[in-house]
């Protein structure tokens, strides 16, 4: 049986004053949760040291919005996955949308990010999803087949036993607009068939998240799929009492 996750992105938002308030009122649902949801917040690089200091001793996990291809060296600015790893991060968010659009990462260099992660004790939340276009054009699963593949060609299908899955329609990002639970539910269990080509067991075990404006008014509905496994939660995330309640959802449908 899947145990559900609820993970916080915080994107590029934050001060001290916010990220300690935040976190210090997610404690206590984190806790509450134990033992039937996991609970994660994924934070800016700069404010991942705070969010160890104040969240450790509780059942709230952490990790980083994303993480580099390289451990160390002269890459100015990026983030190693040892380093992350050092400030107690369970989580490294790979292949965002934005990151892929803003950034130009292709499928190919996500699938390095998301070895690089996994390699140093990381577990990679690998997203996924297509664009508005693509979505009209009825190609939602010719794009996301790519970008499982590029993964699977470098890293195996074993590797998921040790990773998250995120599907992330592009056209429900911050727009306000979700995926219908039908949608959302028919693509997570063709992500899953599509994974069962190649392992069984493993697309069982692989818990799939929903990242398209999922909310608190969303998330009950949505987790009640049979294979949505929790979400991938971005401007909800950032507000205590929403994201209590989509945590409570989640523990809801456990």
């Amino acid at each position: 049986m899947r145990k559900p996750l609820v993970m916080g992105n915080w994107k590029l938002n934050g001060t001290k004053e916010s990220v300690t308030a935040l976190v210090n009122a997610l404690k206590a649902p984190a806790d509450k949760a134990a033992g039937k949801a996991e609970v994660a917040v994924c934070a800016p690089a700069v404010f991942i040291g705070m969010v160890e200091q104040l969240a450790t001793g509780s059942s709230l996990k952490w990790g980083s919005e994303d993480c580099d291809i390289h451990t160390q060296g002269a890459y100015t600015g990026e983030n190693s996955p040892v380093m992350l790893k050092e400030f107690g991060c369970t989580y490294a968010i790979v292949g965002h949308s934005e990151r892929r659009d803003y950034h130009k990462e292709s499928s190919e260099y996500v699938a390095q990010k998301y070895q690089a992660a996994q390699a140093n004790g990381l577990i990679p939340v690998l997203c996924v999803g297509e664009s508005e276009k693509e979505f009209e054009e009825k190609r939602t699963m010719d794009v996301i087949r790519s970008e499982l593949k590029a993964v699977i060609d470098l890293c195996g299908i074993q590797s998921f036993e040790k990773a998250v899955i995120a599907y992330e329609p592009i056209w429900a990002i911050g727009t306000g607009k979700t995926a219908t639970p039908e949608i959302a539910q028919s693509v997570h269990s063709e992500i899953r068939a599509y994974l069962a080509t190649f392992d069984a067991a493993v697309a069982e075990k692989v818990q799939i998240l929903y990242g398209g404006s999922c909310n608190a008014k969303t998330a009950p509905e949505l987790f009640a799929q049979k294979d949505i496994d929790g979400g991938l939660v971005g401007g909800a995330s950032l507000k205590a009492p929403d994201f209590t309640a989509i945590i409570e959802a989640a523990v809801a449908n456990a």
